[in-house]
């Protein structure tokens, strides 16, 4: 067997097992104006169709997204709204498609209503505390939309923290910063899974634009 080879089963073992990257988002205190800026992120009416989704381009992408997933969730018409919301939430906060791909893969398997032994919730593993600090305790974190808005959201605060570095970024996400396995294990599900095109960057040296660069500041 390959060292490539024993590399995935050995944390297919891991994830099956339970024990994968049991880490989550951890508590740290925001200060007014960050808290302001995610409660409206998480707040805004989501748009029920995107302009961009109808584009050629787009729906090749959602058509073999969808195919890759066909095992994973095999309700075609769901695994549809699943990939236009998760397409719409991603872009809208200035992510890759596929990357969140590659973290849902690592931190839930695609099982809507997965939970931690540290109590994180659905697809991206949610974190409970997060509905008092930006959202409000009535948003149900296992529901679709919800679940991804709350992921896409914090993991573009963790990026915006550690200034671009995806790779720390995503060590803040599963609380374990400064640990390489996650990370790797996300850019390793993205890589071979997910990616639709050129493939992603060495885990380490991958960088995203902050919010402030994508907005002109």
């Amino acid at each position: 067997m390959s060292l490539d080879n024993l590399k995935s089963a050995f944390w297919l073992l891991v994830f099956v097992s339970g024990g994968a990257f049991a880490g989550a988002q951890q508590y740290e205190p925001l200060s007014a104006s960050v808290k302001s800026q995610l409660s409206k992120a998480v707040a805004d009416t989501a748009v029920k169709n995107a302009a961009f989704a109808s584009t050629p381009g787009v729906q090749t992408w959602l058509a073999e997204m969808s195919r890759r997933l066909e095992r994973r969730i095999p309700d075609a018409e769901y695994r549809e709204d699943f990939l236009n919301t998760l397409h719409y939430e991603s872009i809208r906060a200035g992510l890759d498609p596929e990357m969140v791909l590659g973290l849902i893969e690592v931190e839930s398997g695609f099982r809507k209503y997965a939970v931690s032994s540290a109590t994180a919730q659905g697809y991206m593993q949610i974190m409970p505390f997060w509905t008092k600090v930006i959202g409000t305790t009535d948003h149900n974190l296992f529901h679709l939309r919800t679940n991804l808005r709350y992921g896409v959201t914090i993991l573009r605060h963790y990026i915006d923290i550690e200034r671009g570095d995806l790779f720390r970024a995503l060590g803040r996400y599963n609380g374990s910063l400064g640990k390489p396995e996650y990370p790797n294990a996300v850019y390793a599900a993205w890589r071979k899974k997910f990616t639709y095109g050129i493939p992603p960057a060495g885990g380490r040296t991958r960088q995203v634009q902050s919010n402030s660069t994508r907005n002109g500041g």
